[in-house]
């Protein structure tokens, strides 16, 4: 089924009429003839969206949607209007509606506003289920998720953490190693012991040596005391050697020895010094296509290679996006002290579509830069980057051949009037007049399309 929609009008042929036109593209339908017994279905059954005609005895039109947002605010409202009745549908947008329909109309675009009403709700409902996931506190050490690549995640870091056996953390940047890595300290028996990290990218090769072999007094023109490197300073707790696929050559020899004796010598130290510190390493690099182009060490893969624990790209992680959405939101919000709730159905929308080739660092800048834009209780589409709030996968859907690919002209329609507002940089007079709207037309649609908020425009 598409959808359950409950159909409210006093004229039952009118009921029929709808329907039916419903239960042939796959809804399932329930209708009523009166505002007091819609309100009693709604009370006892599960509906997905509710159309009613505004000119109803007793309880109008306007009334029930007032009534049917204060009963099921999950439940978007199609209103039915007379032609030419803007008022009316004006009023109706003001009671809560979701979107209105003029007489006379086709089946095809009742179907069609419908069937995005329907989308609206199951939308909004994942946010809602994902707020709640995010208030009950569903995160393990700090990695935030419950899809299917994070339970694998969480799966290997509680096998694996318990042991002294050294981990190789690998994924894209900005998927969380480094929470990883300290996910698998705090599990680990040496949790009491320090966390101490290095990015062998950020040092230059002389500087990383003695940062992690430490040196002695006199090694070198300004080592004026003998200074312990980061392993002896990681005794009894974990190492990170972050980026490690950056690791100088002229170093990983050194790294070599140290992992397989257990002991380090200082530059300009006579003796060795043995450590006690459990080594994870990390790196966004293939080190088996390093290894066969000769920028990293065989032996040294494999002996870093023990366990490898693969952090997924957010783009695989589904429902999670809009997980970490929300507590960014709520962190950033908190910074700013603005009160934002959350963020509209059609964010969401725009949220999952996108690839998010920076993964969890590209999201967190993303909403930081949505919370401190925002005007309104809920980040909107226009506070979101251009990037993201215009991605759009079928975007050529004239250049495609299987009909499975092509859109509704409704769809088009949106794209081109979204296109249209962003290339005159949000000028709502400009985009209207290049439309041949008026100004009220095109705050509607943009409502509808959740470009703008409910209440942006509704004075107009």
């Amino acid at each position: 089924m598409n959808g359950t929609a409950l159909i409210v009008d006093d004229d039952d042929a009118m009921c029929r009429m709808l329907e039916s036109g419903l239960r042939s593209s796959g809804h399932e339908t329930a209708s009523a003839v009166s505002a007091d017994t819609a309100l009693e279905l709604l009370r006892s059954r599960e509906f997905d969206v509710v159309i009613t005609d505004i000119r109803m005895r007793r309880i109008d039109g306007l009334e029930l949607c007032r009534r049917v947002v204060e009963l099921r605010p999950d439940v978007p409202v199609i209103v039915i209007t007379a032609f030419g009745s803007m008022e009316a549908a004006i009023e109706a947008m003001r009671a809560g509606a979701y979107d209105f329909i003029t007489k006379p109309f086709g089946l095809d675009t009742i179907r069609l506003v419908v069937r995005r009403a329907v989308q609206h709700r199951a939308l909004s409902r994942r946010v809602e289920r994902l707020e709640q996931a995010l208030r009950e506190g569903r995160e393990f050490e700090n990695l935030l998720g419950s899809s299917p690549p994070m339970r694998q995640l969480v799966d290997i870091v509680e096998r694996v953490a318990p042991s002294d056996t050294v981990v190789l953390v690998t994924g894209e940047s900005g998927t969380g190693k480094e929470l990883v890595a300290r996910a698998l300290h705090r599990r680990s028996l040496r949790r009491d012991g320090p966390f101490v990290a290095v990015n062998c990218a950020a040092l230059p090769e002389p500087l990383l040596e003695s940062e992690l072999f430490g040196h002695a007094k006199g090694a070198f023109t300004d080592a004026k005391a003998d200074h312990k490197g980061l392993f002896v300073q990681a005794s009894k707790g974990t190492l990170f050697l972050d980026e490690i696929g950056e690791l100088p050559l002229a170093l990983q020899p050194k790294l070599l020895r140290a992992l397989q004796e257990r002991s380090i010598r200082p530059l300009g130290a006579k003796g060795e010094v043995s450590f006690d510190a459990r080594i994870v390493a990390a790196t966004n690099r293939d080190l088996e296509s390093e290894v066969e182009q000769g920028r990293f060490r065989e032996d040294l893969f494999y002996r870093i290679h023990v366990i490898e624990v693969a952090t997924p790209p957010l783009r695989v992680r589904g429902n999670d996006i809009l997980l970490l959405a929300q507590h960014f939101i709520g962190q950033f919000a908190a910074v700013s002290g603005k009160p934002l709730k959350g963020l509209l159905a059609t964010v969401a929308d725009r949220l999952l579509a996108y690839p998010w080739p920076g993964n969890v660092r590209e999201l967190q800048n993303c909403i930081e830069r949505a919370v401190t834009l925002s005007r309104y209780s809920e980040i909107t589409v226009d506070d979101l980057p251009k990037k993201v709030r215009d991605y759009d996968r079928s975007q050529d859907v004239l250049t495609v051949d299987d009909p499975n690919d092509f859109v509704p002209m409704e769809e088009i329609e949106r794209r081109y009037i979204t296109r249209v507002f962003d290339a005159t940089k949000r000028n709502k007079s400009l985009a209207a007049k290049l439309l041949g709207f008026n100004r009220k037309t095109l705050y509607r649609k943009l409502r509808q399309y959740g470009v703008i908020p409910d209440e942006e425009g509704a004075e107009e």
